[in-house]
């Protein structure tokens, strides 16, 4: 069964809003401290890696959207998110692809034991490849199990039996390959009654690990073009790849490039400096925010949370007075909201401005939240 990580780690994490989404701060190396921790723990960590199709599928897949708001670890696995990042000021300044921490932690050597792998899903025959290849290669990982449900519903490969299957082989790192939104929907849906450390949908690292699609080389990657490369291996992609391209010129247009404006506007403004003050009233129930809050200064407002989260209410925040509010205050909103909904409690935003509405909305995140 899996262990639910504490409110406490939730308000820790570093997190920021890109086109929608939260995003941890964190490079390659905190990741993987992250997943040595939690399996030497014995906690359980869901790991999501959002790159570009993520974001775009998620602005219209609410499902979708809330399986990488849920998850306990979120890194940016795209070059255009990290370029939007330093557009918008956002100190997202590394690209964390879920390969790439996967292939790093493979060939780890010197460790006391090695990640236990299982591979889930991929084409028929490919995880078993897979699975056999990584303990041919590797020396930081063995593979432990495989299993290929084939093209069926979640529901028919989430039956008991299929679980049992895979908690029987003790799994550190549940890989899933199911493609990006099947496979987020199946973890949701089976994450409390596995028993591995880790889970995380990394499609493309069954192909890669079992030889069938070579990565692109490092220098396509840092500039970008893997997704190229990627098309010249797997031609099935153009479409894919042309609808997201699309898709982000438009929000480039409508969101990105007006934010970047607005937001440095603000913070010329007398609004920006603003001490924030963050109360907590009625028993937990009211949060009343005021001034700016922003990632320098979100401390007192995560306290607040923290104080609110106690409670067994409903909780309001009181924005009235709010004058400024940055990618961090949202992305710790929307992980605030999800522990709320894991309790079955609501949050709702009171009085909230116009000001503070467009940048919600610029940021992708107004239709996120219930404003009173």
């Amino acid at each position: 069964m899996r262990t639910v990580l504490t409110n406490k780690t939730f308000l820790e994490r570093e997190a920021f809003c890109i086109l929608g989404l939260p995003f941890d701060r964190v490079n390659l190396d905190n990741a993987m401290s992250s997943i040595y921790d939690s399996i030497k723990a014995d906690s359980n960590l869901f790991l999501s890696t959002p790159n570009l199709n993520f974001a775009i599928a998620t602005q219209l897949d609410k499902e979708f959207f809330q399986s990488v708001v849920d998850s306990d670890l979120s890194v940016a696995d795209g070059m255009p998110l990290i370029w939007i990042a330093k557009l918008l000021g956002v100190p997202l300044t590394e690209r964390v692809a879920g390969s790439d921490l996967f292939s790093a932690l493979s060939l780890q050597e010197n460790k006391a034991k090695k990640i236990k792998v299982f591979f889930f899903g991929g084409q028929a025959g490919i995880a078993e490849i897979a699975s056999h290849k990584l303990n041919e290669s590797s020396s930081g990982m063995e593979g432990c199990g495989f299993y290929d449900p084939g093209f069926v519903s979640i529901d028919d490969m989430s039956s008991p039996a299929i679980i049992e299957q895979i908690n029987n082989t003790c799994p550190d790192f549940l890989v899933v390959a199911l493609g990006a939104k099947k496979g987020q929907q199946w973890i949701q849906k089976n994450r409390n009654d596995l028993n591995s450390n880790i889970i995380s949908h990394l499609g493309a690292v069954v192909n890669f690990v079992a030889g069938q699609v070579d990565r692109a080389p490092v220098i396509w990657q840092k500039l970008g073009f893997e997704w190229l490369w990627r098309i010249y291996q797997e031609p099935v992609l153009w479409k894919r790849y042309t609808i997201d391209g699309l898709a982000l010129l438009q929000l480039m247009v409508t969101k990105v490039l007006p934010l970047a404006i607005y937001d440095r506007i603000l913070k010329r403004t007398r609004s920006y400096k603003l001490a924030n003050k963050t109360k907590v009233l009625s028993k937990g129930k009211l949060i009343s925010l005021s001034g700016s809050i922003h990632h320098g200064n979100i401390t007192e407002f995560k306290q607040g949370l923290q104080e609110a989260l106690l409670k067994n209410d409903d909780v309001a925040l009181e924005c009235s007075q709010l004058s400024y509010i940055d990618s961090a205050f949202i992305a710790t909103l929307l992980l605030f909201q999800a522990h709320l909904s894991e309790q079955n409690r609501q949050l709702m935003l009171c009085n909230v401005s116009k000001r503070i509405k467009k940048i919600l909305r610029l940021n992708n995140t107004l239709i996120r939240f219930k404003c009173i």
